[in-house]
This record gives C-alpha cells, sequence and structure tokens, in this order.
C-alpha cells in the first residue's frame, strides 16, 4: 500500500469510507473480479470532486462504480482507486412532480419512491438494475422508456472539478450515450419529471413488468444485465440464438438457457471465463449473420 497516497485520501474522506485490495466481486452484479488497489465510499458529492482531484494530482487511475450492474472487472483485479457511489450517496426526495435523487440511488427505490407519491412515467425502470448516476450516462432504457423523457436536469463533475448543472435540453441523450458519457462527467444527482398518476394503475403496470423481467430473464443467476448492444435492426440475444449458443458454455459462463441476450456465471465463473464467453459469441454470430455484436457491459482491469 501507499501509504503516502492513503494519507491523502484520508485527508478528505473518513477511514471507514476506504478499503484496500478490496474484493470486486463482492461489488459487480457479476460476482467476479480480483482486488481493487483502493475502494472508496464518498458520503457528499464534495468528497467525490476531493477524491478525484487527489487522483489526479497524484496520477493515480481511478474509476466510478454504482452498484456494478454493468461492470466486468478482471480477475487481476484493478490497480488504482475504484470510487462507488451507491449505497453512501442514494437520498431521494419528492417535491410535487419532482423526483431529486443523488447518484447511488437504485432505479427500483426511485420507482418506488415515485409510486408511493403517484407519480407516472418512471414504471419503465422500475426492474432495471442500477443506480441513477449510470442510468443518466447512457440513457438506460426498457420497454419503451429512456431517461430522456423524464430527465429534467442532471448535476455533474467535470473535468476540471467543477460540480455544474445541466438541463435537458444539454444532455445530449442518444441510444446508450449521453454528453455525460462523451466528455467523462461524473453524474453526482439527478431530477426527474414525472406527471401526477393513478396509484393502482402506477403499481399494475410495475408489476406487469416484474412479471415479464421474472419469466423472461435469468434472474436467479449473476449477470450483468444485457451483454451486447442491441445492434441496428437485429436484437442480440435472437442473433446469439440463431448461431446455435443457447447454453453454450466456457468454464463457469454459460449463454442463459432462458434468454440469449444474457450471459450468466452459472458455475463460479471467473472473468476470463466471461470473456471467452463473449468472444465466441461475438466470433460464431459474425460468421452465421455478418452482424458485429457490441459488449455493453463495461471491461476493467488488467486482463
Amino acid at each position: 500500500m501507499n501509504q503516502n497516497f492513503y494519507d491523502k485520501l484520508n485527508n478528505v474522506i473518513a477511514k471507514d469510507s476506504i478499503l484496500i485490495d478490496e474484493p470486486m466481486s463482492r461489488h459487480t452484479t457479476f460476482r467476479v473480479g480480483g482486488p481493487a488497489d483502493f475502494f472508496v465510499t464518498p458520503k457528499a458529492k464534495e468528497e467525490v470532486r476531493d477524491v478525484i482531484r487527489i487522483c489526479k494530482e497524484a496520477g493515480v487511475p481511478y474509476y466510478i462504480i454504482g452498484n456494478g450492474s454493468n461492470l466486468l472487472v478482471s480477475d487481476a483485479g484493478y490497480r488504482g482507486v475504484i470510487v462507488q457511489i451507491y449505497k453512501e450517496m442514494n437520498e431521494v426526495k419528492v417535491e410535487g412532480d419532482l423526483v431529486k435523487a443523488q447518484a447511488g440511488a437504485l432505479l427500483s427505490g426511485i420507482a418506488a419512491k415515485a409510486l408511493g407519491a403517484e407519480l407516472s412515467g418512471f414504471e419503465f425502470a422500475s426492474g432495471i438494475p442500477g443506480t441513477i448516476g449510470g442510468a443518466c450516462v447512457m440513457n438506460a432504457g426498457a420497454y419503451g422508456g429512456e431517461m430522456k423523457d423524464v430527465l429534467e436536469s442532471v448535476t455533474v463533475l467535470t473535468g476540471e472539478g467543477k460540480i455544474i448543472e445541466l438541463g435537458r435540453n444539454e444532455l445530449e441523450l442518444g441510444y446508450r450515450t449521453s454528453v455525460i458519457a462523451k466528455k467523462g462527467y461524473i453524474v453526482l444527482g439527478a431530477v426527474l419529471k414525472l406527471e401526477r398518476g393513478d396509484g393502482e394503475k402506477i403499481k399494475t403496470y410495475m408489476d406487469e413488468l416484474k412479471e415479464k423481467r421474472v419469466t423472461k430473464q435469468p434472474l436467479e443467476y449473476p449477470s450483468a444485465g444485457s451483454t451486447f448492444k442491441r445492434p441496428e435492426g437485429y436484437f442480440a440475444g435472437k442473433l446469439i440464438e440463431d448461431a446455435g449458443l443457447r447454453g453454450f458454455q466456457v468454464g463457469g459462463a454459460q449463454v442463459s438457457e432462458k434468454h440469449c441476450g444474457f450471459v450468466i456465471n452459472r458455475d463460479h465463473a471467473t472473468a476470463a471465463d466471461i470473456m471467452e464467453l463473449m468472444r465466441q459469441v461475438q466470433i460464431r454470430v459474425k460468421e452465421n449473420s455478418g452482424v458485429d455484436l457490441e459488449p455493453e457491459v463495461k471491461r476493467l482491469g488488467d486482463e
């Protein structure tokens, strides 16, 4: 451990918010990944800003995660600082038809809060297994809804260390992208504008979407959700199935038999198993249909 760097971190964030050599398998929904040199959990946006500043000044790599739902960390882990914006920054408040959330709030929790206030428009996100921070970066969507439909503003940390607020017209939200992603901003919080609705109808719709997920997706196994982006004019799961890959396995990693768009940690898979499985799926799909599959899952760490 670099004691000098640790001391600098400890000047801006409490000791109990800094873990050393922390296994990333504890912090990703794939349940794989080796140790991060430092794993920090800021409790406020100013702490995020200060931790990033110290990393930059020391030339130490850093990476921001939420609940690790779209992340594949290598078995070798990560040499640098993982900054987790999750349970320590997950406050959600309702003010009229606005929902104000810190970046670490889970989408499911925000949807539940909106339901409690009889606000409609966020039902589509109720089953997406991620935080609002990550959802803003990639304009997350499901079942015909996207973040761009409901985002009013997003508070971000810029590369220059400034905390600014971006209005909906400044966010440049497209399919799985945003100005936040393009400029490498860090999401600190978001404001959603929803509509008054009927609580019973909202709950019924959320229950319907949950039923769809439970019956169609392999939620009983660790995964990172949809493994590949949807190629234009196609569905990734259908292309993988057409290539004869339903149930295809490498080590403990498997193409889900329930939904071919999901790669699952079937049985104590390593990150290397999952990476190799994804590689082989891309090759076979390309050979079979001529389509290039692009991973939706972010990869992190040394191979």
